[in-house]
């Protein structure tokens, strides 16, 4: 019963993660946003289109196996409610960062909104420590892409008054 249930934990945190990166890449994939985005000047550093969501898809799917190894934990202790609180409210801030950057075209706003994701990500990977090592370190490749992308985003918003 409780492999079955851990089995089951294990696919519902991938699913959650997955399903944020879905409703985040709508204000991506959306075309008004593909050409918006197409006429920006980038840095040379700015990736292919094809890099992204590979990358992502690895990125979300590390996330819920950390998530998985958070949950399975006591959930009536104070410090695991706080680690998920934190993990809910950096995925919302994620999704929430795609529609302010490619919905609202806002790089502005969505540079001093992936600060605050980013700062959210680190107390996650905090928080995420204290209960498993193995979590925070597989937050880890979420964080500094996430501080990579806060870098584009700057010179995105520095290059398109």
């Amino acid at each position: 019963m409780n492999v079955a249930i851990n089995v089951l934990k294990l696919i519902a945190s991938i699913i959650i993660c997955q399903v944020a990166s879905l409703i985040g890449a709508k204000f991506t994939i959306h075309p008004a946003n593909i050409i918006w985005y197409a006429q920006l000047a980038k840095p040379a550093f700015n990736p292919t289109n094809d890099a992204f969501y590979p990358v992502w898809i690895v990125l979300y799917t590390l996330m819920g196996i950390a998530l998985y190894l958070v949950w399975r934990k006591n959930l009536e202790q104070g410090e695991v409610k706080i680690a998920l609180s934190l993990f809910s409210a950096q995925l919302l801030l994620n999704v929430l960062w795609s529609w302010v950057f490619f919905e609202l075209q806002a790089p502005f706003y969505a540079f001093f909104e992936i600060i605050l994701l980013a700062i959210v990500i680190l107390s996650t990977v905090i928080a995420f420590y204290k209960q498993s090592e193995l979590a925070a370190v597989l937050m880890m490749p979420y964080f500094l892409r996430v501080c990579y992308e806060a870098i584009l985003n700057y010179y995105i918003w520095q290059m398109n008054p």
